[in-house]
């Protein structure tokens, strides 16, 4: 695969660094893609592109798994797919979280089937080989003399545990930067004290829709205020505007948001918590987004009306009028974390134009379902609001797959959209040695855009 060399200036460098790639290529893609514009079609349509995104993002950058209420005791497992890989999250008997890849070292068979579940050992269905959940192999009948099993534990796979979420890396060498991300997000996710909270209800959606269009539409409320109802009775529709830019109709909305951030400021000092944004969405191989803001309606929860969906709060809160914290990481999830629940998001490609989104709601450990919250009104927005999603994104897949498509330009209060996109394109070209066109280049409009180019 052909490099762009770093550091060409002259005019006769730029044209050749222009024609480097055949035009058409992926890595023209790659290195051509413009600034402030949606992707061209291949990137949503491809799949060989789709494999590079496997290759270039999910085997090689920090992807969130599940949260520890996911697997409480030791010996309870989940199982995740990541293209052809699989990988067994296994809490061990020292309560320890580890992650094996989900195959034998015997002759490769798969060791666990099932998504979830739990073991004593993790034993292979085939030929019984036996391994504890650290992954040593304990049992492997009759071998030759010279069989030594510490030579054939589980293949281990890089986790991180971040205040009770769960990162998994599936590279050999995993990005460093995770310990400054989790040095960074962890004050403000452990006041909600996950490792004491259990799954009140997980729902998984086949969205048809490549996985960057379900990430480009998470990262935007452009569509907020026509396509969720439900969400924006406590969300705020002005979410990613400048002040300067909020339109006339939304203004009463952000006149509720500053009193609404008032009352949040003064309950979340009292409390504890942090509220300031940290924002490095590019620029870094772990890209993330956190910021604690105030809800609309009752300020309380995720409903219809803003009031708590659960009556047993979270952690120490002393009041459920917290506002939500937010957290994105690139390049497959986001979270909601609430004053009496939480509520992650877990993407997981499964096609070129086929995504599993999981969405899990954790309430107080010692919560009860009809006493304390009632699981219709805990899931309603957000089952609506995901459903409302996979239509959108699907419509856009299709969209984008007619001949008829052009990138068009983000607006500004998309700029997340844009950040999200600036990432992956860096993950890209990272991962094949690939330099950007020089900006004259990497500026021009595709073919038949030039009206709308800046």
């Amino acid at each position: 695969m052909t490099t762009i060399p770093r550091g060409s200036t002259s005019a006769q460098d730029a044209t050749t660094l222009a024609t480097e790639y055949t035009r058409g290529t992926w890595e023209h893609a790659v290195a051509h893609r413009r600034p402030g514009y949606s992707l061209e079609a291949p990137f949503y349509t491809d799949p060989d592109y789709y494999q590079k995104d496997l290759e270039a993002v999910f085997q090689k950058t920090w992807i969130f798994a599940a949260s520890v209420a996911e697997i409480p005791e030791p010996g309870d497992y989940i199982t995740l797919d990541v293209g052809r890989a699989s990988v067994i999250i296994i809490r061990d008997d020292d309560e320890q979280v580890r992650a094996h890849h989900n195959v034998c070292r015997h002759r490769g068979a798969r060791l666990l089937t099932d998504t979830t579940g739990s073991v004593g050992n993790i034993v292979c269905g085939y030929h019984q080989w036996t391994y504890s959940p650290e992954g040593d192999l304990i049992h492997a009948g009759v071998q030759a003399p010279d069989f030594n099993p510490a030579c054939f534990s589980l293949l281990s796979v890089h986790v991180k545990v971040i205040a009770g979420l769960i990162f998994l890396c599936l590279a050999k060498d995993a990005p460093d930067d995770i310990d400054d991300v989790a040095d960074r997000i962890s004050p403000y996710i452990a006041p909600h004290a996950l490792e004491r909270t259990k799954v009140a209800f997980q729902e998984d959606l086949v969205e048809h829709a490549n996985w960057k269009l379900v990430m480009e539409n998470n990262r935007e409320c452009y569509h907020c205020e026509a396509g969720h109802p439900e969400l924006t009775c406590t969300f705020f529709p002005t979410y990613g505007y400048k002040v300067e830019e909020i339109p006339k109709r939304l203004l009463p909305a952000h006149d509720r948001y500053l009193a609404a951030e008032q009352l949040l400021s003064v309950n979340a000092d009292r409390n504890g918590l942090l509220t300031e944004a940290i924002e490095e969405l590019s620029g870094r191989p772990t890209g993330f987004r956190i910021q604690r803001e105030a809800l609309d309606g009752a300020g309380e929860s995720y409903t219809k009306d803003g009031a708590s969906a659960s009556k047993r709060l979270l952690g120490s809160f002393d009041t459920p009028v917290l506002g939500r914290l937010s957290l994105h990481v690139q390049p497959n999830t986001w979270f909601h974390f609430l004053g009496d629940h939480v509520v992650t998001f877990t993407l997981v490609p499964l096609g070129v134009d086929r995504t599993l989104v999981r969405t899990t709601w954790l309430v107080h450990e010692d919560a009860v379902e009809g006493v304390d919250y009632d699981l219709p009104t805990l899931t309603e927005v957000w089952h609506m609001t995901n459903a409302q999603d996979a239509e959108l994104c699907a419509r856009a897949q299709v969209g984008i797959s007619s001949p008829a498509y052009l990138p068009g330009p983000y607006a500004p209060h998309e700029y997340q959209v844009e950040e999200f996109v600036t990432w992956y394109i860096e993950r890209l070209r990272e991962h094949a040695g690939i330099e950007a066109a020089p900006a004259a280049s990497t500026l021009a409009a595709p073919a038949g855009t030039e009206e709308a180019a800046p």
